[in-house]
């Protein structure tokens, strides 16, 4: 490997947050060797132009379509060279020296396969960055509950935890680990992708660690605004095919039902004929 750290970016029409994503990376970056790859999904607010002007080391890569989150990021690791990766949502700000923080318990302990930081939108909110096992059960016990329960600790507590899942809005990934579980599933296009690298890891003996001591500012949803009801329908694909991935027959079954109230609720108030129709299609894939 000649590089201690990649860092690997998605980009979707976020030409608004780069400068300051790029400007908070350059100044952690600063005293080891890392590079940074940012993949665009055939943006159209001028994002490649400006990256290509204002970050020349960036190694930038165009692609014609959105092929997707998974696909996107799989593409910048064929083409990494460190020893460990970070995936970044462009929609980040890293404080000083949460790099090197990251950096140095992950070789500390050589069990983690991935590292996640605590997300914040301020000081006082915190997102819910990490969970267990997903299954319908455990779904609606972490949105009912433990979001809430987890925000309010996160403001007391600041302990590292072993976790069933991270978030890859910010997730250091050992590169010998994601190589054995065999990187991205691709078939997931948004959302969903990091639950499933995250579980095949556990599955495989890696440690999967959430480190508040690490904090990163962290915007979310900027990409998907303009398309929130689409962005919502890929919610759900990714969400029944991780469900007939991992999940038994009853948690499918249950999460069906679940989908078809819930498609009967939101037809109301849909005008998009078709993307109503997408929606219904889904329970029948």
């Amino acid at each position: 490997m000649e590089k201690e750290l990649s860092v690997i970016l998605v980009n979707y029409n976020d030409k608004t947050h780069l400068q300051s994503c790029l400007s908070s990376l350059v100044d952690n970056g600063r005293g080891f060797a890392f590079e940074i790859i940012i993949v665009d999904n055939n943006s159209g607010d001028g994002s490649p132009e400006f990256i290509e002007k204002n970050f020349p080391a960036v190694n930038l890569i165009h692609n014609r379509e959105n092929v997707g989150f998974s696909r996107a990021n799989n593409q910048a690791i064929r083409i990494s060279r460190g020893e460990f990766i970070l995936f970044l949502n462009t929609d980040t700000l890293l404080p000083r020296g949460v790099l090197k923080l990251l950096l140095e318990e992950m070789r500390a302990n050589p069990q983690i396969g991935a590292l996640g930081p605590a997300l914040f939108r301020d000081r006082t909110r915190y997102q819910v960055s990490f969970g267990e096992k997903v299954s319908f059960f455990s779904e609606i016990l972490q949105k009912c509950f433990l979001n809430y329960y987890y925000r309010l600790l996160l403001k007391i507590v600041q302990k590292k935890r072993e976790v069933g899942w991270l978030s890859a809005a910010c997730l250091l990934v050992r590169r010998s680990a994601l190589e054995e579980v065999g990187f991205f599933d691709e078939k997931f296009f948004l959302y969903f992708e990091d639950i499933d690298l995250c579980l095949r890891m556990r599955e495989r003996g890696w440690k999967l660690i959430f480190f508040p001591r690490a904090k990163v500012f962290h915007e979310g949803g900027v990409s998907t605004l303009s398309f929130k009801l689409s962005s919502r329908l890929e919610y759900r694909r990714s969400q029944l095919y991780y469900y007939r991935k991992h999940n038994s027959k009853i948690s499918l079954f249950l999460l069906r039902l679940y989908l078809r109230l819930n498609f009967s609720f939101l037809s109301l108030w849909i005008g998009d004929s078709e993307i109503r129709s997408h929606y219904f299609q889904l329970l029948k894939e």
